[in-house]
């Protein structure tokens, strides 16, 4: 098994109103000329979670940081006009929380950061700041998924 202390959270910048499966986001990275998608997960709409490589293969995701990371994806990333935004469902939000509080404890001690937490710090004060962002990728503050809270239970009738 390869040493992982890094999980790098990912937005597959497409628009929140139209659909993007797993199979069409493999087929889009095959012909960029990776062996196949870069994550190791992606998040549908719905929350379904899909293995897309194994842990054991570094991921082709986040440039530099592959070797000894995991690459999460959600769906979306884009509004409906095809700017920068959290689109995330509740599904997502709930599912992603699921998914790093496990990777987590599978690789204690690793760090969650955003894929526009990973820029280079243009003005070298050790802060990565907006306007120092390569892509705005997850469109939203990674390490908040670990303070969102769980979705409310359904009513029972």
């Amino acid at each position: 098994m390869r040493f992982i202390n890094l999980i790098v959270i990912h937005c597959s910048a497409t628009r929140c109103d139209r659909s993007y499966t797993e199979h069409e986001l493999t087929i889009d990275h095959l012909r960029r000329g990776f062996s196949g998608a870069g994550y190791h997960y992606y998040i549908r709409r719905n929350g379904d979670i899909k293995t897309l490589r194994p842990l054991e293969r570094s991921g082709a995701h986040a440039k530099g940081h592959n070797a000894h990371s995991v690459g999460v994806c959600y769906e979306g990333g884009l509004d409906e006009r095809g700017y920068p935004a959290d689109t995330r469902t509740d599904f997502q939000k709930h599912s992603l929380r699921v998914l790093v509080m496990l990777l987590l404890r599978d690789y204690p001690g690793s760090h969650l950061c955003g894929h526009r937490d990973l820029s280079p710090d243009l003005n070298r004060n050790g802060e990565i700041e907006p306007e120092e962002w390569i892509k705005a990728c997850p469109c939203f503050d990674a390490a908040s998924i670990l303070q969102e809270p769980p979705p409310p239970n359904p009513v029972s009738l």
